[in-house]
């Protein structure tokens, strides 16, 4: 059965899978990220389907889009809370799409549970073009 740090790392070792990605959440797991429904989008996918829908769009949106230096903050028997960054382009404009993130992975039976990620939200908006909010 996997640690909650196994599954952070295959999860984002591996974002570009998304067989694997839905193999690794629970039936009833989630991704949410909260604050991505400040610019619009849909702040929670639950279940493997719609979990590999909403990567597989953002994935879409950018060139080679891969996770890179992993810090790890906490971690106990069930979670695992680590900042994580992504670096890559977007595939429409050519411009830079450099995040920081911050995860809680929630394990349950050797699966995510959860995975609650944040990141700059602001950024995110101004990177893709979107104004007004």
């Amino acid at each position: 059965m996997k640690t909650p740090l196994e599954l952070l790392n295959a999860y984002l070792d591996n974002v570009q899978d998304l067989d694997l990605i839905a193999s690794l959440f629970a039936e009833d797991g989630a991704l949410e990220l909260p604050y991505l429904a400040t610019i619009g989008f849909p702040p929670r996918a639950e279940g493997p389907q719609e979990i590999t829908d909403f990567l597989k769009n953002v994935i879409g949106l950018v060139a080679d889009f891969k996770f890179h230096s992993l810090e790890v903050f906490m971690e106990t028997q069930d979670q695992v809370f680590a900042e994580y960054k992504v670096t890559t382009t977007v595939k429409e404009t050519g411009a830079a799409f450099n995040q920081h993130y911050m995860g809680r992975l929630v394990a349950e039976n050797g699966k995510i549970k959860l995975l609650r990620e944040s990141l700059d939200s602001a950024a995110t908006a101004k990177t893709f073009g979107i104004t007004g909010f």
